[in-house]
C-alpha cells in the first residue's frame, strides 16, 4: 500500500515551497521572492514520530487565469487536490485574506477532505492574534506557523500524522530502485518523455523554454 499523500496548496508567494523544504528537511524546492517559481508537482517522503507520508508541493493557484503557464499550474494543483489524502492550505498571515484564499477555502470545503489551514509567516506569540482574521474563511482547523523559522512546525506535523492515523505506519520497504535522470538542453522534450514514462501529466509541457524549474522525483 502506498504512503498517504499530503498536498501543500495556496496562492502564489505564501511560503509553500519554504514549508515543503522545512518539512522534508532539505532544500528540494526552489524558493525565491518572485511569484510563480514552483510550477510542477514536487514529491518527497516525510517521517515524523515513526509515521510516514508523501508530501507534495504545488505552484501558486490563480483561479480563472487565461495565461498558458498559470492555467497549466492550476491544472497541476487540481491534480494534487484530487490525489491527496490530507491538505495543507497555506495563507500569508501578514497579508490577510485574499480573494484567492476564499476560492481555495471553498474548494477545500467542497472536497470533503481532511485539512489544516496554516497561517504562515507568524514569527512570534505576539503575532498569533493575526490568525483570528482567517477564521472568516470558515475552516475550523487552523494553526499559525513560520516555515522560515520552524515555529510550530512540530505541532503541524503532530496534527498531520494524528489525522492520517494507521495509514501513515511504515510499510515493508521495497528493494532499492534504479534511479534514472532525464537531462538535456531546454525545450528538447524532457518533460514530455517524463510524462510518457510515468503515464500521467506530472510535468507541465509548453513551447516556452525553461518551463520546468524544479527536479521532479517520481517512483
Amino acid at each position: 500500500m502506498a504512503k498517504p499523500i499530503v498536498a501543500i496548496i495556496g496562492r502564489p508567494n505564501v511560503g509553500k515551497s519554504t514549508l515543503f523544504n522545512r518539512l522534508v528537511g532539505r532544500r528540494q524546492a526552489i524558493v525565491d521572492k518572485q511569484e510563480g517559481i514552483t510550477r510542477d508537482r514536487i514529491y518527497a517522503p516525510v517521517e515524523w514520530t515513526g509515521k510516514e507520508f508523501t508530501l507534495v508541493d504545488t505552484g501558486g493557484y490563480i483561479p480563472d487565469e487565461a495565461d498558458i503557464m498559470d492555467s497549466a499550474v492550476r491544472q497541476q494543483v487540481e491534480i494534487a487536490l484530487e490525489e491527496a489524502d490530507f491538505l495543507l492550505f497555506v495563507v500569508d498571515g501578514r497579508d490577510g485574506i485574499s480573494p484567492t484564499d476564499e476560492v481555495l477555502a471553498d474548494i477545500i470545503r467542497r472536497s470533503d477532505k481532511d485539512y489544516l489551514l496554516l497561517v504562515n509567516k507568524i514569527d512570534s506569540d505576539k503575532q498569533d492574534l493575526l490568525e483570528h482574521e482567517f477564521h472568516r474563511l470558515g475552516l475550523e482547523k487552523l494553526i499559525s506557523v513560520s516555515a522560515l523559522s520552524s515555529r510550530k512546525i512540530g505541532d503541524l506535523l503532530d496534527n498531520v500524522v494524528a489525522a492520517l492515523g494507521d495509514s501513515a505506519l511504515p510499510k515493508a520497504e521495497d528493494p532499492d530502485d534504479i534511479r534514472v535522470a532525464i537531462v538535456g538542453m531546454p525545450n528538447v522534450g524532457k518533460s514530455s518523455i517524463t510524462n510518457l514514462l510515468l503515464g500521467e501529466d506530472k510535468s507541465i509541457v509548453t513551447d516556452i523554454p525553461g518551463t520546468t524549474r524544479d527536479s521532479i522525483d517520481s517512483h
